[in-house]
């Protein structure tokens, strides 16, 4: 007989834990306020011990409550991903894919049709990463093209898709000076959990941008708009604005720099590749190579 307290327990625990207030514990889980404390207070007389204190108007985690939350989080992620991967295997062929926002939007997506034709009976779901919290969700892949701010932690199971090219672009209009390796500009648009990326860029390609001031924005997506309405110059793979570059609404100055093995996809650790997988591989690799 297993000795476990109630799933909805679990939960409530974890959400408040992780939300730092059972208000917002309450309304993520559909729950009312009453009800969430109710779990939580349960919780805490059945094992014996405080999980909380009080913290101004929140909640603060009791040293004993802190590493039970990280058993709890670890086993609702186990949870979470079994039960997705058992849903999935309910809908046929499916191929689980996390990737940035931002390439699933100006890329991935627009071209999807053309693995539906290849692959008809092929499901792609996708789950969104970003540049402040990068999780994987139990899926089958992970893309990564940007290894200037997101090195790839286990090389030896990165699958290679292809190169990437990294430049600066900006507006037509907007106005910058190149003068040999040297970009100057106003204004230089910084991804704010990545602002190591323009460093990274210039000591890799030997080029510097100076500019008078830096604005931030948390999404490369943000980062691209900016500087398509003319706020200043942006470092971008080209992949992701390639349609604008054929349009005219971005410039690239400089040009691109290439950088060799920047595309991969990285597939899951606890299971084999599968063929939809695979196939999906295939797909992305002829795509890009066709656009290179």
């Amino acid at each position: 007989m297993r000795h476990l307290p109630p799933l909805s327990s679990l939960r409530a625990f974890e959400a408040a834990a992780r939300l730092g207030s059972v208000t917002k514990a309450a309304n993520e889980l559909g729950r009312t306020h009453g009800a969430v404390s109710r779990q939580v207070r349960a919780l805490q007389e059945q094992a014996g011990t405080a999980l909380f204190e009080k913290a101004g108007t929140g909640l603060r985690l009791t040293p004993a409550g802190e590493a039970f939350r990280t058993v709890v989080t670890g086993v609702l992620d186990d949870l979470e991903r079994g039960y997705l991967r058992l849903r999935d295997a309910g809908r046929g062929a499916t191929v689980h894919l996390a990737c940035g926002a931002t390439f699933a939007m100006r890329w991935l997506v627009p071209r999807l049709s053309g693995f539906y034709r290849e692959r008809p009976t092929v499901q792609v779901r996708l789950s969104m990463t970003s540049a402040r919290e990068t999780r994987d969700d139990g899926a089958d892949l992970v893309l990564s093209w940007d290894r200037l701010a997101h090195p790839i932690r286990d090389e030896a199971r990165a699958i290679r898709l292809g190169d990437v090219a990294f430049g600066v672009v900006c507006a037509p209009g907007y106005t910058i000076r190149v003068e040999g390796g040297r970009l100057a500009a106003e204004t230089r648009i910084v991804h704010e959990y990545t602002p190591h990326s323009w460093p990274a860029w210039e000591a890799t390609t030997g080029k510097r941008v100076a500019a008078e001031r830096d604005i931030a924005f948390p999404h490369n997506g943000l980062c691209i708009e900016a500087a398509l309405s003319g706020l200043g110059v942006a470092l971008v793979e080209q992949v992701l604005v390639r349609d604008d570059l054929a349009a005219g609404r971005l410039v690239a100055p400089s040009g691109f720099h290439r950088f060799a093995n920047g595309f991969a996809a990285v597939p899951a650790a606890d299971r084999p590749l599968s063929p939809a997988a695979s196939a999906f591989i295939d797909w992305l690799r002829r795509m890009l190579a066709e656009e290179a």
